[in-house]
């Protein structure tokens, strides 16, 4: 197939990608590149420097399927300035569903996310739950599903809602949990965490991947929306689990955050989805790398610090 997958410079699009190319696909991405271009060329792939807002300059003819990964990530990045998040992550989208749909695209799936939900009592977070989104990047991630949703009489839409991903990739990310705590476990020798008892949701980055492949695969599963985590762990097990594969001293503090999130992904099991990694394979994966010299450990491993950067220099 002919894809199209925005944010493919990304902490996703870069273990995605090579995936994609690997099961015989050509791809163009679209990305950026605030972060960097981790990509290896490959003649199936097509890598353009540029801003998904640009809709009109992304090119749509031939293509079969696209994968929207592009967005401004996580609450604190978003925060930073709302009105490019929801430029980036809702305006820009429907202006590519609605070029995608007018280009004869069959498939667009969206990387929504769990944090969609709010915080919920239920002890299995499903996806006919309502939607009580906190943050201004929760809000704009509902908006974001219900829009493309809209399209789904004209071609098959799928909003995955990811838990919080981890484990190695070319562009790696060192701001979320477990790739958080096992960083700091392996370069101070000490973890140290607020609270402990909130669980979080986890994925594997390898089996995110693998649900896009999967429903592309797959292009006759009913479209809407679908959970995407594995683990629900809390804080605390993760330090303990890092703690047992790097030796370092936890040291919790109190929090001022008890909120938990919890997913439960029996609906994208049903399609025939199974799980092949773990939080566990993320920590010896990263313990591993950081022991081979291997690990990516830049400023541009941590979205906000690297976004305030730009802004920097943008300003200057």
């Amino acid at each position: 197939m002919n894809l199209l997958v925005t944010g493919g410079c990304g902490y996703k699009g870069t273990v995605l990608i090579p995936l994609l190319l690997g099961d015989g696909h050509s791809v163009t991405s679209i990305d950026t590149q605030w972060f960097g271009n981790a990509l290896q060329e490959h003649p199936q792939l097509t890598n353009l420097k540029l801003d998904v807002r640009e809709t009109d300059q992304i090119p749509l003819n031939g293509v079969d399927a696209v994968i929207h990964l592009a967005n401004i990530a996580n609450d604190p990045a978003v925060e930073l300035n709302p009105t490019l998040s929801w430029e980036v992550n809702v305006l820009a989208g429907q202006q590519l569903a609605d070029r995608a749909v007018r280009a004869g695209v069959k498939q667009f799936l969206f990387a929504s996310s769990g944090s969609v939900y709010g915080v919920k009592d239920e002890p299995k977070v499903t996806e006919d739950l309502t939607l009580v989104p906190i943050s201004v990047y929760n809000k704009t991630k509902m908006v974001g599903e219900r829009v493309f949703l809209s399209y789904a009489d004209q071609m098959q839409v799928h909003c995955i809602r990811p838990a919080t991903v981890c484990g190695l990739s070319p562009r790696m990310r060192l701001d979320v949990s477990v790739n958080m705590l096992t960083y700091q476990g392996l370069k101070n020798g000490k973890i140290t965490v607020f609270g402990g008892e909130q669980t979080r949701p986890n994925i594997h980055i390898q089996d995110l991947a693998n649900v896009y492949r999967h429903f592309l695969g797959h292009p006759e599963i009913t479209s809407g929306c679908y959970n995407a985590g594995f683990e629900n762990i809390k804080i605390r097990e993760i330090a303990e689990r890092v703690q047992q594969q790097t030796g370092a001293e936890i040291v919790i503090t109190e929090s001022n955050d008890p909120r938990s999130y919890r997913q439960d992904s029996s609906k994208l099991l049903a399609t025939g989805f199974k799980p092949k990694f773990s939080v566990q394979d993320a920590i010896k994966q990263i313990t591993e790398a950081y022991r081979n010299d291997a690990l990516p450990d830049g400023e541009n491993c941590y979205t906000v610090k690297w976004m305030r950067h730009l802004q920097l220099q943008a300003i200057s």
